[in-house]
């Protein structure tokens, strides 16, 4: 469809092993957040002092939240609550619209950079950006080997992800690198 044949190319791997606590394999809305905590991480990594200035100067309409312990800040609309999710550091929702929210997720790694992670493969497609990722998450009771693509358009972070069991991943890559390659956005009117 106009996507290059990733599948064709030597892959870049970037692998990330993530370990979660008190995680149920069956619980795919904390995958769903494991596998977006991905995403989440290069941006709580780059996170330093002058961010927490910025997130606690006093903006209209937002609160902000500074976490000494864990090294973050940001902010969110006033009015939204803070709700308890297991495998979430801080989560805030709107108690009207559930799905206008914000949370953070951090991950143990031994990396001290995001670039230490190595780069992330980088396509054009219609003049749209698409970075592809490969990962493995780790779980106390199983081991999920992903690929995730990102690209932003129509004034929305887009994130595909798909993955299998670790054993079983030699037998779906190339399928499951088919479905990433697949992964377009276009205009809506």
């Amino acid at each position: 469809m106009g996507f290059y044949q990733l599948g064709l190319l030597k892959h870049k791997r970037v692998s990330l092993a993530v370990k979660t606590e008190n995680a149920r394999s069956e619980d795919r809305t904390g995958r769903r957040q494991l596998l977006a905590s991905g995403v989440i991480l290069p941006w709580v990594l780059s996170v330093n002092q002058s961010s927490i200035s910025f997130a606690a100067e006093s903006k209209k309409g937002f609160l902000p939240v500074i976490d000494k312990k864990d090294g973050y800040s940001f902010v969110y609309p006033f009015g939204w609550e803070e709700v308890v999710i297991e495998g979430q550091d801080k989560v805030f929702k709107d108690v009207i619209e559930p799905l206008e929210s914000v949370s953070i997720n951090m991950i143990p790694t031994g990396k001290q950079d995001i670039r230490d992670l190595g780069s992330p493969q980088q396509r054009d497609v219609d003049g749209k950006a698409y970075y592809t990722f490969e990962f493995v998450a780790q779980a106390p009771n199983y081991t999920r080997h992903a690929l995730s693509a990102i690209t932003i358009g129509n004034g929305k972070f887009y994130t595909l992800t798909t993955g299998a069991n670790e054993r079983r991943w030699e037998k779906m890559k190339d399928k499951l690198h088919t479905v990433a390659d697949s992964f377009t956005i276009f205009n809506v009117i």
